[in-house]
């Protein structure tokens, strides 16, 4: 279900959120043209992250038009009616920074990372291009051409990467999630200035933004820039409300078998549609991730010593819960089968064990363990500006808070084996799975 704006109040006045037990210092508000702004302060080095996030992405998309999001990243580097064509990044580069930008389905993001007194020009650029953004014909050839050698190069060329588009479009009934986020090919050769700008007119704006700086800064100092140059953006009184088409009940499994003369590796993948991260209410979600950490997430869970060590089935396994998503997201587990073992033999040996797992029950000396290492890398996590502005910022443009981020780690701390077992019982199921087997062309089925 398509949820809430990312903060949970629109608050015109700066509100601080509580920093207990070693979380960030985090500041509020909302500008009045209702572009919301998080600061988090680190005044541990003289360095300072700055993002805007739209929640537009991929799946915001209109039919027909897969891609334009991601186009629209792209031609953002072009000129506007203040800087040239590659100027925004050369000034970044200038001022001794970095910039870049990337889309996903629920969002699309541009980041510089400068010293904390290039901030105010880092706003003044940024601001210019959402708004003013000026394109040629050229520019519009030019970058279509960019982004279909960019996916010739990331997923035609790769048998893996077509096989995850197929997963998707298979496991998507009717969702945006089941088109690819760059685009189909033949949808990208089509996409020109017209749909550039409709998505840029529609999308980029104040109200639909949220702006998150992290590092060496004051929250002060943060709201009077964005004020200065973001707060004197007209909202667009025409947003689109965020409602995507959603799934039906998926009553029936699904399978596929892809079949590709590169095939290096062969292996199986079996994905299910999953509840993602909802806000106040993070429990399934945190019982999830438990469940993908003991499945499969590392040298020590239970895949790999049953099917590794063990039975000597796999010379990997793998489980991948994606949880910060605004609409259902996927539960996933992978095996690659050990020399000799067929596919099949290695879906039996895959789906036995997890049947074992959720019969046994969880080992509370796994989940404590498990626990502990959590606490580890949230705690290093601190200590990365660019991971922290990241991390609010997907959270957000997804339909979480603030506070639900802040939260997030003690959710987890909470969760039990009861817990991780029921969701297993829940989410496992057959009837909302795609299973694919990736092959190469001249391998038997059997």
């Amino acid at each position: 279900m398509v949820r809430a704006l990312a903060l949970s109040a629109a608050l015109i006045a700066a509100t601080p959120v509580c920093a207990e037990d070693g979380q960030e210092a985090v500041t509020t508000f909302t500008l009045e043209n209702g572009m919301d702004v998080v600061v988090v302060e680190d005044h541990r080095a003289p360095v300072v992250q700055h993002m805007v996030w739209y929640r537009a992405g991929s799946a915001d998309e209109p039919v027909g038009s897969s891609g334009v999001a991601h186009f629209l990243e792209h031609l953002l580097f072009k000129g506007t009616d203040t800087l040239a064509p590659g100027e925004f990044s050369a000034t970044v580069a200038a001022n001794g920074g970095n910039d870049n930008a990337f889309t996903s389905y629920d969002y699309t993001a541009y980041f510089q990372r400068v010293a904390a007194d290039r901030l105010e020009l880092m706003m003044r650029m940024e601001a210019d291009r959402m708004r003013n953004i000026r394109l040629s014909e050229d520019d519009i050839v030019t970058e279509r051409d960019v982004i279909l050698e960019e996916r010739n190069q990331r997923t035609d060329n790769n048998p893996r990467a077509l096989f995850g588009e197929q997963m998707n479009a298979s496991q998507y009934l009717n969702h945006r999630y089941g088109v690819p986020i760059i685009g189909w090919r033949h949808e990208m050769e089509t996409l020109d200035m017209e749909d550039a700008l409709s998505f840029y007119q529609t999308h980029y704006a104040p109200n639909n933004a949220i702006l998150v700086v992290t590092g060496d800064v004051e929250p002060d100092e943060v709201k009077a820039l964005a004020e200065k140059y973001y707060g004197v953006i007209p909202a667009n009184p025409d947003l689109p409300e965020r409602i995507r088409s959603q799934e039906p009940p998926q009553t029936a499994a699904r399978r596929l078998t892809f079949k590709d003369a590169r095939v290096s590796q062969p292996y199986v993948q079996r994905s299910y549609l999953a509840p993602e991260r909802n806000a106040g209410e993070q429990e399934k979600a945190a019982a999830l991730f438990m469940l993908a950490e003991l499945l499969g997430g590392g040298n020590t869970s239970y895949l790999t010593e049953k099917l590794q060590f063990e039975q000597q089935k796999a010379v990997y396994t793998g489980a991948f819960y994606r949880g910060v998503s605004l609409d259902d997201t996927t539960f996933d587990l992978f095996i690659v089968p050990a020399q000799g073992v067929s596919l099949q033999e290695a879906e039996e040996a895959m789906d036995a064990a997890v049947a074992g797992f959720i019969a046994d029950g969880v080992n509370q000396e796994d989940l404590d363990r498990i626990k502990m290492q959590l606490r580890a890398s949230q705690t290093y996590a601190r200590d990365n500006v660019d991971g922290i502005g990241n991390r609010y910022g997907r959270a957000l443009t997804s339909g979480l808070t603030v506070e639900d981020v802040q939260a997030w780690p003690d959710v987890l701390q909470a969760v039990t084996g009861e817990e991780i077992i029921a969701a297993a019982r829940e989410v496992l199921q057959l009837e909302t799975s795609v299973t694919g087997w990736l092959m190469r062309d001249d391998e038997v089925t059997q």
